[in-house]
């Protein structure tokens, strides 16, 4: 079983740009709805994967995630308890570290959240000069809350 342990923050400039090593259009639909245990189909590129996410505990949690055919995942997505959650992931290098810089479109249009994903929980990290607040524990900006109460409704 693999753990998944990262920390998320908001992205307060766009000096991450100049960083980019990779770009991914992603498409999310989530089977269910509760926070103990969640299940994700993904669509990144032409590759698609369902993802079974444990509960969360600070900043860890299990995950088993699985390569399925594209055609499955398209048909499973319209299966989504709640709305798609559509976005372009940026990869970056910063000091020898990978971050993902998630950039929200349709209903999260607005919000840019950076995440990185750690082998330890107490792993230190450089935070770049474009990371903002640290939002790692903040359900709001969860993707399977995300695709129930989108950004767009916070005001």
């Amino acid at each position: 079983m693999k753990v998944e342990i990262e920390r998320k923050f908001l992205v307060k400039n766009q000096d991450w740009k100049r960083l980019i090593v990779e770009k991914h259009t992603i498409q999310q639909g989530y089977l269910n709805v509760d926070k103990s245990c969640n299940v994700r189909v993904r669509i990144m590129n032409n590759l698609a994967f369902i993802t079974i996410k444990g509960k969360r505990v600070n900043t860890a949690r299990p995950e088993f995630e699985y390569e399925i055919p594209l055609n499955d995942a398209e048909s499973i997505l319209k299966l989504s308890k709640t709305s798609i959650i559509k976005k372009t992931r940026f990869t970056v290098n910063h000091q020898g570290q990978i971050w993902e810089i998630d950039q929200f479109e349709g209903d999260n249009q607005g919000l840019v959240i950076a995440e990185i994903e750690l082998k330890q929980k107490d792993e230190a990290i450089s935070l770049p000069n474009w990371i903002g607040t640290e939002i790692s524990n903040d359900e709001r900006f969860y993707n399977l809350s995300l695709s129930s109460n989108p950004f767009k409704n916070w005001n």
